[in-house]
């Protein structure tokens, strides 16, 4: 038979199939319990989309498809691996890890966010990392304090 019809793998192809992993925070990883089962229910989803890739017939077309969620796999399994449960915050005195915390800028602005892990963090639903510099500048503060991110001055006016 010709090499003709035989089917290679390309360069290409072989590059798309060797995805980089995705970087690990060198943070402690710790979750809520909300972000511990959205880790699950991501690691289950990346687990889905490769068993549907591996029903591919076309090899090349495989590899790719499988790529993402494999690369996907490796990184939620590690986080699950690692993940450190903290138990929602049992005052609401000070600001830790898992509270809800509302602050007015020197501009007016008021605004709401929950404390998080980083895998869960997404400011434009109202959650922040526990890293961030806004957050750590929070963290140990009571209502009426004011905490200092960068040229912020941020005065603390509600804990949930």
């Amino acid at each position: 038979m010709s090499v003709a019809f035989t089917k290679e793998e390309s360069a290409e192809t072989a590059s798309e199939t060797l995805l980089p992993d995705r970087p690990i925070s060198p943070h402690p990883n710790l979750v809520t319990e909300t972000g511990l089962q959205a880790l699950q229910t991501q690691l289950q989803a990346a687990r889905e989309a490769y068993e549907a890739a591996q029903a591919i017939d076309d090899v090349n077309e495989k590899r790719r498809q499988s790529a993402v969620p494999l690369r996907d796999i490796r990184y939620f399994a590690e986080r699950l691996r690692t993940a450190q449960l903290v138990a929602a915050p049992s005052s609401n005195e000070t600001v830790a890890f898992g509270s809800t915390v509302t602050f007015s800028r020197a501009d007016g602005r008021v605004q709401t966010y929950r404390i998080v892990g980083e895998d869960e963090a997404d400011p434009k639903a109202g959650s922040i990392s526990f890293v961030s510099p806004v957050a750590i500048s929070l963290m140990g503060k009571a209502i009426g304090e004011v905490a200092v991110s960068g040229t912020q001055e941020l005065e603390i006016v509600a804990i949930a």
